[in-house]
């Protein structure tokens, strides 16, 4: 029987950071294979893609967490990169619901899908049979965030106002149509080059920040799903229905001390008191929100929007455009 990739070599291509700084520091390098756990599952990636929690990996920032990923530098893994989408090359003894050869896609806690392989223990499932491994892997971490903060933090229902702002971005994009998925009339909010797409996306209206301002509109909403952090919660208030909720997600990253953090806490002690409230959460990686998100998909209910493709070797110029805050959707990294 011919031998496994794992078996023919005991070193893969990863990109690596040693220390904290701008993209440029990140480096491809030949390293050890990831060992699999009773428990795991060892995957060939096929695709990955990248999020704003990989930006704050390899710069450092915000500096408060610190204390956390590592004072001086990294701490533990050398790896980075969430999002990935493969084949299942070899699988724990433990593991029953997956095997070898298997098409699957996933979140990799910690980090470490900007390589030729990952191992992991939870948040993977079956790749969506309808997708490339480059649209599944533009999936998993955008597409939760957005799940997981309409329907568990939100709490939406059916026939509510969704207002989502900053719907051009990777979670954006998700979100107004997994609202409307939901059953939600939905307003997106985006630049004007991005108009027409979030139309695309089924978006009931659509509002060009660059000409009018949400908050000073007419209408009001039930729920607010916040990426781009632009307003206080004051401006906010203004739209917001009396038992309205505001789910942030996502704020400017220029304070490098509290980056995001300065701008959801602040929000969140004004809602402190009365009616309307405002939340903010990290999204969960798990399998059977994966399954949910994968129906959605295989039933053309939802689709994702990849804006660009990079090749492993580029995974810092993948950052540094992605750092600059004006994706229009998900980059996209290619092995």
């Amino acid at each position: 029987m011919a031998a496994t990739a794992t078996e023919r070599a005991a070193t893969m291509k990863a990109v690596v950071r040693d220390k904290y700084g701008p993209p440029e520091a990140l480096d491809l390098q030949d390293v050890e294979l990831p060992e699999l756990p009773d428990d795991g599952v060892l995957v060939r990636v096929r695709a990955a893609s990248v999020n704003q929690v990989d930006w704050y990996d390899v710069t450092g920032t915000p500096w408060i967490a610190r204390p956390m990923t590592g004072l001086r530098g990294p701490r533990g893994s050398r790896l980075t990169g969430r999002d990935f989408a493969g084949t299942v090359e070899a699988v724990g003894k433990d593991i029953t619901d997956l095997e070898t050869g298997d098409d699957v896609f996933g979140g990799k806690i910690g980090g470490g899908s900007f390589a030729e392989y990952v191992c992991v223990q939870t948040g993977v499932g079956r790749k969506p049979a309808n997708l490339t491994f480059e649209e599944a892997a533009a999936v998993p971490v955008a597409a939760l965030t957005a799940l997981q903060g309409l329907r568990d933090h939100g709490q939406l229902q059916p026939g509510q106002k969704v207002l989502v702002n900053g719907a051009s971005g990777g979670v954006g994009t998700f979100a107004v149509q997994i609202a409307k998925a939901l059953g939600a009339e939905v307003t997106a909010v985006c630049s004007t080059g991005n108009v027409e797409q979030a139309r695309s996306l089924g978006a009931d209206r659509v509002i060009n920040y660059t000409r009018e301002d949400f908050t000073r509109g007419g209408e009001r909403y039930d729920l607010i799903l916040d990426v781009a952090g632009t307003k206080s919660w004051t401006r906010y208030r203004r739209v917001m229905n009396p038992q309205a909720m505001l789910v942030l997600v996502g704020a400017p990253k220029t304070n490098r001390l509290l980056g995001p953090l300065g701008h959801l806490i602040r929000v969140r002690l004004a809602s402190w008191r009365g009616s309307q409230k405002a939340v903010f959460f990290v999204a969960k990686l798990n399998s059977p929100d994966l399954g949910v998100l994968r129906e959605l998909l295989e039933s053309g209910t939802m689709k994702p929007v990849v804006e660009k493709r990079y090749e492993l070797a580029e995974v810092a110029d993948a950052l540094r455009y992605i750092g600059e805050g004006h994706a229009q959707g998900k980059i996209v990294i290619g092995l």
